[in-house]
């Protein structure tokens, strides 16, 4: 529950303005209803006392019986209880007595709610399809803004359930994890804090630093392996990215490391370069194990919204994306984007990032994510 509440904390700008738009919503035609009443437990009925009681007939033991003398005395009936008291009901009669905004669940309710959805960034198809959801069986209905808000988060969580997966590992060693995504999506640090995270799970894990044209994130690279205690394989600045690739495979395989993560360019100004680099990357791992690439994970940035879409279809062309991580979420007011992703492409969410920090970076969980997003507590 700890990465829980530091989603929720940091999903603020997300969960401000949905939790924000919801209550508009409601409040916006909506009226005040009184709670439901109290109905008390019914009392037993008192039971006649009869004017002349009958003596209560001794048992019969096997031994000589001792007479036992009949107690006439009725027994009292229970004193009446009120529908509330004592502590518990002191405690909560104020909460009971409070009235309740509700909206009846009509078209201009749901049209509002789409719109409100798709500024999040959910996208026009996910955003009908969840409030049609929302709205089967319910329509008609009178909801409170609490109420919309937790059928909001079932159908997100509904949605993105079948896409939580975290990233397979397979008994071929060394797995090659080739990891694209453009320039500024965080592709570089995730790199770091899963290698991290793979290591200080007993894995033996060894980065290539195969984004070669850039010697930023050649060093960002080098400061994560230095603090997670993995190698780092460098090339000069400007070298063949496959030559790299193809020598950290052959060195990973002589080392028995159990992880092999290659980070690669994520220029899109042309992507006919891009996509030439990646297949020559491929094709030459392929040379010392045919069966690599074994993941392919796709890193996109929260704050790009509707971008990451359009990057996603990309990439999928440029190469055999097989899961996605989501960084920056603690940065976008429009954390919809994700259940776009997930409606649309179906890839498997392997993780979601929301911070610098080594445990900022955790395998997604749709319940927590959906609770964040809409800004529920999670018991």
């Amino acid at each position: 529950m700890a990465f829980f509440s530091k989603l929720k904390d940091r999903l603020f700008k997300s969960s401000s303005r949905l939790e924000q738009g919801l209550d508009a919503i409601v409040e916006d035609g909506g009226e005040e209803t009184a709670p439901d009443p109290v109905i008390p437990t019914p009392e037993p009925e008192p039971q006649p006392v009869p004017e002349h009681p009958e003596p209560t007939p001794a048992p019969q033991p096997v031994e000589p019986p001792s007479p036992a003398p009949a107690d006439p005395t009725p027994t009292p009936p229970p004193p009446e209880i009120p529908a509330q008291r004592g502590l518990l009901g002191r405690m909560f009669k104020r909460d009971d007595d409070r009235t309740t905004v509700r909206r009846t669940l009509d078209d201009d309710m749901l049209e509002q709610l789409e719109e409100l959805l798709i500024a999040s960034d959910m996208g026009v198809d996910t955003a009908l399809r969840v409030t049609a959801n929302m709205a089967e069986g319910r329509y008609g209905r009178k909801l409170s803004a609490q109420e919309i808000k937790q059928l909001l988060a079932q159908e997100v969580a509904r949605v993105m359930d079948p896409v939580a997966k975290p990233m397979p590992l397979y008994p071929k060693r060394p797995q090659v994890v080739l990891v694209v995504g453009v320039n500024g999506s965080g592709k570089t640090t995730t790199i770091g804090k899963l290698a991290s995270q793979f290591k200080a799970a007993g894995k033996k894990v060894v980065i290539a630093a195969g984004d070669t044209f850039r010697a930023a994130a050649v060093e960002q690279l080098q400061v994560w392996g230095d603090r997670a205690g993995v190698p780092v394989l460098t090339a000069p600045e400007g070298s063949d990215p496959a030559s790299l690739a193809f020598d950290a495979l052959t060195k990973a395989q002589s080392d028995g490391a159990d992880l092999l993560m290659i980070d690669t360019a994520g220029r899109l100004q042309n992507r006919a370069d891009l996509m030439e680099e990646l297949a020559k990357i491929v094709r030459v791992i392929r040379k010392v194990d045919d069966t690599a690439p074994h993941n392919t994970l796709l890193v996109l940035d929260a704050t790009t919204g509707q971008n990451a879409l359009s990057q996603v279809e990309t990439f999928r062309k440029l190469a055999d994306v097989s899961g996605l991580v989501m960084t920056k979420l603690d940065g976008t007011a429009k954390g919809g984007v994700l259940v776009a992703l997930a409606d649309k492409f179906g890839l498997p969410i392997h993780a979601i990032g929301v911070g610098e920090q080594i445990d900022d970076l955790a395998p997604f969980d749709p319940e927590e994510f959906a609770a964040a997003l809409t800004g529920l507590d999670q018991s």
